[in-house]
């Protein structure tokens, strides 16, 4: 067959496709040539009603990746996706969104067990059910390359849980980044991962927001992160967590030693909730990353993680925005950071709250002795934003000054800031840097603006581009 007849535009399983003989319970061999014969009736494996095998094992590593997939598509009867024969070899690879299914998703799977070169997965809204979640489990038994995959918004509800947790608590794949985003998951679904990942120590990033995960989760997880010591990143957020499942989360939270960022945003977790979160900062030393926006929190549970900042070593970053706090709860906030001479604070996501003249003075005297802070807020009270806006001066046009005076370039001049003498910075070093520098009179709101002019990634700052260009 000419593979170019194959190249059609994507569908869904059931439309213009081939019908194929095998049902969703009979085990795939995949051969490149056409005369391959399909063996019909080997035995089904008890833990899984799907098998990715190649009858002639020498033949896995001789066939073409795109031979290998127009094969299996033809066996399952679905069109070949375009946009995965044009990728198949590049490290990432987004099919979100092309309305697989489970048959699509298993052709798929069949390209993958062989394939060294994907390392990133995109499956995101792709209705692959739970014959989807078998071919891609198998799959992952055989394939060490592949790290990172997301599988959101599928509705994989509980079964999918099911096979989801089996599969990381057998702890055989290389995959360490997992996006579950949207799958209809509920309590019982929760107290599979947790289960899992009281063992599996492999997955270092977890996205569980957007499902429907209440306080009895909160349980479930703090109890798997007394004992997890290899997840760092944990996204929980949009889902209906309240002051008990808070409670309950950060007992666990108090006595882990491996997570690094956490998103609770859109929850509830409520003053009693930032009381939990508070003695967690307190005793926590390993948490960078906290985002609680738009959790009902007021001025007194602020307080209260205010007084767990005063002895925290750790945390970089805090967003509180979209909860109903004063600037009287702003001020106790950086009065904490002032207090605690060991705090690490990059950045304070408060950018709902309106402050006065008086808090940006506080805030000057903080950051004096913090220099790497920044604190992001609504605006001054009966300030002018056109005034303090056009008093400032480009940044990076007073650099270019300063370079051209004194016959350097301004990549020289920013390599100095970094005793490394590399071309990338974390965002606090950089900020730290360029407040302390003496060279170019600069101050905190320029340098926020030129830490967004040069591109913020992964909380680096980048200014290999000014090779060849000039502000």
């Amino acid at each position: 067959m000419d593979n170019d007849e194959l190249l059609e535009p994507e569908t869904k399983d059931g439309s213009d496709t081939v019908s194929a003989p095998q049902s969703s319970d009979e085990t795939l061999y995949c051969e490149a040539e056409d005369s391959a014969a399909v063996e019909k009736e080997k035995p089904a494996r008890e833990s899984s009603e799907t098998d990715l095998e190649i009858e002639d094992t020498n033949k896995l590593f001789t066939t073409g990746q795109r031979e290998l997939y127009l094969e299996a598509c033809k066996l399952v009867g679905v069109v070949p996706v375009s946009y995965f024969l044009r990728n198949m070899e590049e490290s990432y690879v987004n099919l979100n969104h092309h309305g697989l299914g489970p048959n699509g998703t298993k052709a798929i799977a069949i390209a993958l067990v062989s394939n060294t070169t994907v390392l990133t997965l995109e499956l995101a809204d792709n209705s692959i059910m739970e014959e989807g979640i078998l071919s891609l489990v198998e799959m992952l038994q055989e394939n060490y390359y592949l790290q990172e995959m997301n599988i959101s918004d599928n509705n994989l509800g509980l079964e999918g849980a099911r096979i989801l947790s089996e599969f990381l608590q057998n702890d055989t794949s290389s995959i360490f980044s997992l996006q579950l985003s949207g799958n209809n998951f509920k309590e019982e679904s929760a107290e599979l991962f947790c289960q899992a990942l009281s063992a599996n120590y492999r997955i270092k990033t977890l996205d569980l927001s957007h499902n429907q995960f209440s306080d009895k989760t909160g349980e479930y997880l703090g109890q798997m992160l007394a004992f997890n010591i290899g997840l760092q990143s944990l996204d929980l957020s949009w889902n209906h967590l309240h002051s008990r499942g808070a409670v309950a989360l950060c007992s666990g939270l108090r006595v882990n030693t491996a997570l690094k960022k956490l998103n609770i945003s859109m929850n509830s977790f409520g003053n009693e909730g930032a009381s939990a979160l508070g003695e967690v900062l307190r005793l926590n030393n390993c948490l960078a990353h906290l985002d609680v926006s738009s959790n009902n929190i007021s001025n007194e549970g602020l307080s209260k993680i205010s007084r767990g900042l005063e002895a925290n070593e750790s945390l970089r970053v805090l967003r509180l925005f979209l909860n109903p706090i004063s600037m009287d709860g702003a001020v106790l906030l950086i009065l904490s950071i002032k207090r605690n001479p060991k705090s690490k604070m990059e950045d304070i996501d408060i950018s709902n709250v309106l402050v006065s003249e008086q808090f940006v003075k506080i805030l000057d005297g903080v950051c004096a002795i913090h220099p790497q802070l920044d604190v992001t807020y609504k605006a001054v009270q009966g300030l002018s934003t056109k005034k303090t806006l056009f008093t400032w001066t480009s940044p990076l046009k007073l650099i270019q000054s300063y370079a051209d005076q004194h016959k350097i370039s301004i990549l020289d001049f920013f390599r100095s800031l970094n005793p490394s003498g590399e071309t990338m910075m974390s965002v606090g070093a950089f900020r730290k840097a360029m407040i302390q520098q003496n060279k170019v009179p600069i101050n905190r709101y320029q340098v926020r603006e030129l830490i967004k002019t040069l591109g913020e990634k992964t909380d680096m700052v980048d200014f290999s581009f000014l090779k060849t260009t000039r502000p």
